[in-house]
């Protein structure tokens, strides 16, 4: 009888260890509640959808709502780690994950955020050996794209640069002229301009007299539908180009041929068969659904691949490419995307298209 016990609690044990291999556990932080819920609930349902759709191993998904603060973030990461997660994605705001991070750090615990910016964040990575990895873009990385792509696409124009004076447009601005004098270009014109005007006729007049034909625009969208209907009013031979603020509406239509560094929208790149996951489901892939989506396919996958310690896992994390729903995804040494995710785009006919740059 004692060895029938003894058996039982060895096969017991050994299914048990099947088990756990057969699965792998991936919290989610979000702000579930205040003013960023909406959002939180887009990370929740992305999250949700990949644990359903991924297996061998599948996912078992913990949740904890993060509250896009410093004391949420120290919660959730508390609960994450309680609930034996292997790998936390998501983390919205800076706030949240700069408290997270170190708690995670000392539990060996990885981090993929989909949603902070800051630049600081893995800019400090090696020095505060945090676990993170940033499936969005750096705050810089517009300035970076904007001023990489339209040097190579400028090289043989007329072409002038302006800035509203806001700290975002002129830094936006200022990247454009430097990547220009890089590339051994100099724009025919400079200035910065008084924004939220009823017309821009006089800067307008401007760039005509400087022989400008294109024109980068550090500012909002409604400056830029502006100076684009006063050019053609003007009989201006004028071509506009700015960041990603055009994707907001306004009163004023954006002239068509106007050109756009942004990101992507992300359910016009992904997977036919994702989308089609969501719509089966009558669920909007919108803002950060797909994202986040991606970021448990990271997690899934490098779980599979290595034991689900932290240290084993960041180099899992840090060596190889990543398919998803949004395209290969590899990550370098700072935890950064290695490649830039912003694109040019050409607006058309309502809609802006992608703009291939040699």
């Amino acid at each position: 009888m004692r060895l029938f016990a003894r058996t039982f609690l060895v096969v017991a044990a050994l299914m048990s260890a099947s088990e756990a291999l057969a699965q792998v556990h991936i919290g989610l932080a979000a702000p579930l509640s205040g003013p960023n819920a909406i959002l939180g609930e887009q990370m929740r349902t992305g999250a949700t959808v990949a644990a359903e759709r991924l297996t061998s191993p599948s996912v078992r998904l913990s949740i904890a709502d993060d509250g896009c603060s410093a004391e949420g973030g120290a919660r959730a990461a508390r609960e994450l780690i309680s609930a034996g997660v292997h790998v936390v994605v998501g983390f919205l705001c800076g706030e949240a994950i700069d408290a997270a991070l170190p708690i995670l750090k000392e539990a060996g615990i990885p981090a993929i955020t989909v949603g902070v910016r800051a630049d600081g964040l893995t800019d400090r990575r090696k020095r505060n050996g945090w676990l993170v990895y940033r499936l969005g873009p750096r705050t810089d990385s517009e300035r970076e794209a904007a001023g990489r792509l339209l040097s190579r696409l400028w090289q043989r124009e007329l072409f002038a640069i302006v800035d509203d004076g806001t700290i975002y447009g002129r830094e936006l601005a200022e990247s454009v002229r430097t990547a220009a004098e890089q590339a051994g270009l100099s724009p025919v014109f400079v200035d910065t301009f008084r924004p939220q005007l009823d017309n821009q006729v006089a800067l307008v007049g401007r760039l005509q007299r400087a022989g400008a034909t294109k024109v980068f625009v550090g500012g909002d969208r409604d400056d830029v539908a502006v100076i684009g209907r006063d050019a053609a009013g003007m009989e201006a031979d004028l071509t506009i180009a700015s960041g990603e603020s055009l994707r907001s509406t306004g009163d004023v239509d954006l002239p068509q041929g106007t050109l756009m560094v942004a990101l992507p929208e992300w359910p016009r790149i992904a997977s036919r068969e994702v989308t089609e996951a969501f719509a089966e489901r009558r669920l909007l892939a919108e803002g950060y659904v797909l994202p986040t989506y991606a970021a448990v396919e990271i997690a899934h996958a490098a779980l599979a691949e290595e034991q689900p310690a932290g240290a084993i896992l960041t180099e899992s994390l840090s060596s190889r490419a990543f398919q998803t729903a949004i395209g290969p995804i590899r990550f370098n040494e700072k935890g950064d995307l290695e490649q830039n995710p912003y694109r040019l785009f050409r607006y058309e006919t309502e809609a802006f298209v992608d703009v291939p740059v040699p």
